[in-house]
């Protein structure tokens, strides 16, 4: 064969993998938003469900029963609620956990963190590419609600910095209730990124 052939085929090559590239990527795009798209419609309906007596007057409001209920336990991957910064444009339906897979459909809680309605630093990461690519703009004092079946919370951003990625102590609990958002930075950076872009936020009274 020929230079000329083998630059040619060569050319081929190239192509199709970079066609094959171009069609994973919207592959997973387009399997995230439909993701999106079905966990918020769930969510609205969870959130707008009324109680039995409201929908039948003659049953009386349920007794509550006397033990504590049981903690809950969310398994891997499953839907944990839904994060919004109005500001800066960010929508996004939060889920349990961060490893890869959970990361493709939507921001990840962080195991071994607290849960929105429970006292502590709760920690979400997402994708600086995907989800998080909006925290590029996100400024002191920025409004961030996250709602979830358990109630509606509200922060307040404190500040944001950059750690490497070794730097877990952001994660700690302050004693007080936190919202920490982790993404990778620098945001445009080609390949994995060195650092990491933190957001702290504090829960707004009676939120």
């Amino acid at each position: 064969m020929t230079t000329r052939g083998r630059l040619r085929w060569a050319q081929y090559l190239f192509a199709a993998i970079g066609v094959v590239a171009l069609a994973y990527c919207a592959w997973v795009w387009i399997g995230a938003k439909l993701y999106q798209a079905r966990e918020t419609r769930r969510l609205a309906r969870e959130l707008h469900r009324p109680a039995i007596h409201a929908i039948v007057p003659n049953v009386p409001p349920p007794v509550p029963p006397a033990p504590a209920p049981p903690p809950i336990v969310l398994r891997d991957g499953s839907p944990l609620g839904k994060l919004q910064i109005p500001r800066i444009g960010l929508s996004v339906i939060v889920v349990e956990g961060d490893n890869t897979a959970d990361l493709k459909h939507g921001v990840g809680h962080i195991p071994g963190t607290a849960l929105p309605w429970q006292r502590g630093n709760v920690a979400l990461a997402g994708h600086r590419d995907t989800f998080f690519r909006p925290l590029r703009s996100i400024r002191p004092h920025d409004s961030i609600v996250l709602t979830t079946v358990e109630g509606t919370y509200r922060y307040r951003v404190l500040s944001t910095q950059v750690v490497t990625p070794h730097d877990v102590q952001v994660l700690n609990p302050d004693g007080h209730d936190d919202l920490t958002l982790v993404t990778c930075f620098p945001f445009y950076y080609v390949g994995s990124a060195p650092r990491r872009f933190i957001v702290r936020a504090e829960r707004a009274p009676n939120a």
